[in-house]
């Protein structure tokens, strides 16, 4: 019903943008600023080519025939290794920041400069881009110097001995200076019995994985299969320290394995899915268990921000890192490709 009163209806429907003054919280809040869980987790170096290199080597086989004749002339023999040399190309991740000297001298929401925040969103954004890069299939690419952009071997790109693939994948791993990228296959449903073969395979190798890292979907089907009754696992244990009588546990978020093996189960939430070889392709993802110890960051100039040339009125950054990923020993990683996160993982 009308009024006669003079109310806040009328202020705020007076011609130009009303009368009543704008109530802002003077504070941005912002959900996205989440962890890097593979980055974090492994270390850093610095490198001075745009090709990076490092050498691999392993001991040789048991020899169960090893047994010599007591003063036999053994100068015939040569039981010397050269091992291995690989490498990986750098790869240039840049954010570009423009903004104009009156958006820097307005009084804004929640920041003071809005060019130091947005070179401080930009540096996040791009740290996130390398996330999910070095966690890709993505091949090696030399930089031409004109048109193709150097590009760094992805992680699951150099995986080759301990791997699980669906029907029609093919492993990539190193080549003559190359990173090959992995041949998708038909997508399937994890199972149990492929975590424990792929641990195996890496503990027999003589790697120790502590990780076992996936997308969200995949690490909760595999939580939630910890629980059924068809899982081939111990008494579920949990430290409750510092519970309450009456909090309600439902999530696996490590499994120790045959052979010591403990994985702490981490979904990444900048992880990727990618297309399987099927027919009608589908979104499917990795499950990597790797050690933290054999893979590393290599900067060649690592993040910073540097000032371009001023355009009339703006002032311009760029946020930039010339970086490459050194997966030290593929031999210490495993992965379960292919896997469908829509599919619930079984024995």
């Amino acid at each position: 019903m009308a009024t006669f009163n003079l109310d806040a209806a009328d202020l705020a429907a007076v011609d130009f943008k009303g009368l009543i003054n704008e109530d802002v919280m003077q504070q941005i809040w912002d959900i996205s600023m989440i962890p890097l869980p593979f980055t974090d987790s492994i270390g850093s170096d610095s490198t001075s080519n745009a090709y990076t290199e490092w050498t691999q080597d392993r001991l040789q086989a048991q020899d169960l025939d090893n047994a010599q004749v007591d003063g036999a002339d053994t100068i015939a023999n040569n039981d010397t290794n050269t091992g291995k040399r690989v490498g990986n190309q750098h790869q240039i991740s840049t954010k570009t920041i423009k903004v104009s000297s009156r958006a820097r001298n307005s009084n804004t929401i929640g920041f003071s400069d809005t060019l130091a925040y947005q070179v401080m969103m930009r540096q996040r954004e791009a740290r996130r881009d390398v996330e999910g890069i070095a966690l890709s299939n993505q091949a090696s690419v030399a930089d031409d110097g004109d048109s193709i952009p150097g590009r760094a071997g992805g992680f699951y790109a150099w995986l080759e001995t301990n791997t699980s693939r669906g029907v029609g994948g093919a492993d990539g791993g190193f080549a003559a200076g190359i990173v090959a990228a992995p041949t998708p296959g038909e997508g399937r449903g994890l199972t149990e019995t492929l975590v424990r073969d792929i641990a195996q395979a890496v503990w027999v190798q003589g790697g120790n994985p502590s990780k076992l890292h996936s997308i969200p979907d995949v690490i909760r089907q595999l939580s939630e299969y910890m629980f059924t009754s068809s899982a081939r696992i111990a008494t579920l244990q949990r430290n409750e320290q510092g519970m309450s009588a009456a909090t309600a546990v439902g999530t696996v978020n490590v499994f120790l394995t045959d052979f010591g093996v403990t994985l702490e189960m981490v979904p990444n939430r900048l992880d990727n899915t990618y297309l399987s070889g099927d027919t009608v392709p589908i979104p499917v993802a990795n499950v990597g268990i790797y050690d933290p110890e054999y893979v590393t960051l290599g900067y060649m100039q690592g993040w910073r921000v540097e000032e371009l040339q001023k355009s009339g009125l703006a002032d311009n950054r760029q946020v930039a890192a010339d970086w490459t990923l050194k997966v030290l020993n593929e031999e210490a990683h495993g992965v379960i490709a292919d896997v469908d996160p829509t599919v619930d993982v079984v024995l």
